[in-house]
């Protein structure tokens, strides 16, 4: 079997993780392909078509309204309208029309109730008095940064401190609008400090850092996973997926990784930990980090397992067999959460952006992992998605005199696991087909009894009468000689 074919569900073009529309950036599977950039120009674009065709159908059904409650009036021959009545339900259409287009961008629409909306945005009074020791830290660490900038710092740090105030209302807006609203202030603020305040563009990146620390570390507990989206579904199912394949080698998905050398599995042990991290992140940049520090690892135990620089087409398999081994937390609330909150610049390009474009194909690869991908026949994948095998294990005879005798051991004891597990199936299947045998048995005496009885019936005669004494009818009775008496023989 060729390399070719053996990846060719799993190779992905390095042009494919770049923005569809050809600006040079990286795309992200959230945006449709797009960049930060070109999404968000798109959105705007699709929003204001839906905002003038909503307007424009409410209008039209106002007029067929007004003009069906008119005819309807003149053919029964009411009394016009007057100018108040007219004007009032002029204003009433006004309203709903209004109220429908608000509807349709607004988060009523979602999951949460408004009753739920009002809960949250109105947190307990304990929650407000109680502050986080991480949040001071960060507010502390944000302010001691901007005061080397001195009037530029004192306007950046105005300005976030009003974002902050202002998020608090604009809970009742769906997350989407929330992180537009998040995401508008990020270009403001740099453009405000490169075109007024002529701060350097590494500078500007370095702020734009601590500002998304500092946002982020505070608005963490609202924005992240909420209850208005589907994250959580999502969650959930992309980790049932992961477990439903817990059988998949690295063979399987032709991982150039060798984890019987000691480096390579304690290089392959550190990613899983880093994507395990990431969950316990804050904020979108530090999440990133977890994701670019796993990657490292990853094209480090690829360089040692080679003894070569390792190229593109090694390393998603690799990231997707990590992502399989380790199962991390959330992944689809962290994914979502950096794509909506996290500075647009360092998505659209750098190796964290290049990073995490790789860990949202690979998320997206194990959604729709089938047999072709695997190079297993149909019948196989079912088997081993259901749980009824699993694929065979490395014979023993195979293993290079050098391999390490504890791996040796966990596969063949895995291999007894596998064949008491194949003898108890076959033990519980032929226990169940005795189990029925015996009822069709059972079942079977009872209906030939049942025949039996019913064809030869069972006729039961009343008891006779007591028998009297032998002599009760002899009327002659003092006629009878007496009955013999013993006698003594004297000698």
């Amino acid at each position: 079997m060729s390399l070719k074919s053996e990846r060719r569900g799993i190779h992905v073009d390095q042009s494919e993780l770049l923005c569809k529309k050809g600006c040079g950036y990286y795309g992200n599977p959230a945006w449709q392909g797009f960049c930060s950039k070109c999404w968000r120009e798109e959105y705007h674009k699709a929003r204001q078509r839906q905002i003038q065709e909503d307007w424009e159908l409410a209008e039209r059904l106002q007029r067929e309204e007004e003009e069906a409650f008119a005819s309807s009036q003149s053919s029964q021959g009411a009394q016009p309208l007057t100018f108040s009545k007219f004007e009032e339900k002029k204003t009433n259409e006004k309203t709903r029309k209004v109220t429908t287009v608000k509807k349709f961008f607004s988060a009523s629409s979602r999951a949460g109730s408004k009753k739920e909306i009002q809960e949250a945005k109105a947190p307990s009074p304990s929650a407000n008095r109680q502050t986080s020791i991480e949040t001071d830290r960060v507010t502390k660490e944000f302010i001691d940064f901007l005061k080397t900038f001195h009037k530029t710092g004192q306007e950046v740090y105005k300005q976030t401190k009003m974002f902050l105030e202002a998020m608090p209302y604009k809970r009742d807006l769906s997350i989407e609008e929330q992180s537009e609203c998040t995401q508008d202030f990020y270009q403001n603020v740099a453009e405000r400090m490169q075109t007024r305040g002529k701060v350097p563009p590494e500078k500007v990146e370095k702020i734009m850092d601590q500002i998304e620390k500092h946002i982020m570390t505070r608005l963490y507990k609202f924005v992240f996973c909420p209850e208005t989206t589907d994250d959580e579904k999502k969650d959930l199912a992309i980790q049932k997926r992961i477990r439903a394949l817990h059988w998949v080698t690295p063979q399987m998905l032709c991982v150039p990784v060798n984890e019987e050398i000691p480096e390579v599995s304690d290089m392959v042990v550190k990613a899983i930990t880093d994507i395990i991290e990431m969950d316990s992140k804050r904020v979108p940049r530090d999440k990133l980090a977890c994701i670019t520090r796993c990657s490292k690892h990853i094209f480090n135990a690829i360089k040692i397992t080679k003894n070569e620089p390792a190229s593109a087409d090694d390393f998603l398999p690799t990231l997707i067999y990590i992502v399989l081994k380790g199962n991390p937390p959330r992944l689809q609330s962290n994914i979502q959460y950096i794509t909506r909150f996290c500075n647009p610049s360092r998505l659209m390009t750098g190796e964290d952006g290049y990073y995490f474009t790789n860990l949202c194909c690979a998320v997206a690869f194990i959604e729709k992992l089938d047999a072709q991908s695997l190079n297993l026949s149909q019948e196989d994948f079912d088997r081993y998605m259901s749980g009824q095998t699993s694929p065979r294990k490395q014979e023993s005879e195979s293993w290079p005199p050098e391999a390490c005798l504890g791996v040796k051991q966990m596969y063949k004891n895995l291999d007894l696991l596998s064949q008491l597990n194949e003898r108890q199936e076959r033990i519980m299947n032929e226990a169940k087909k005795l189990e029925k045998d015996l009822i069709d048995w059972t079942d079977g005496i009872a209906k030939e009894v049942q025949d039996i009885v019913e064809k030869y019936p069972l006729e039961i005669k009343p008891p006779n009468q007591p028998l009297a004494a032998i002599d009760s009818e002899n009327v002659e009775n003092d006629k009878l000689p007496p009955p013999l008496q013993p006698q003594v023989y004297a000698g």
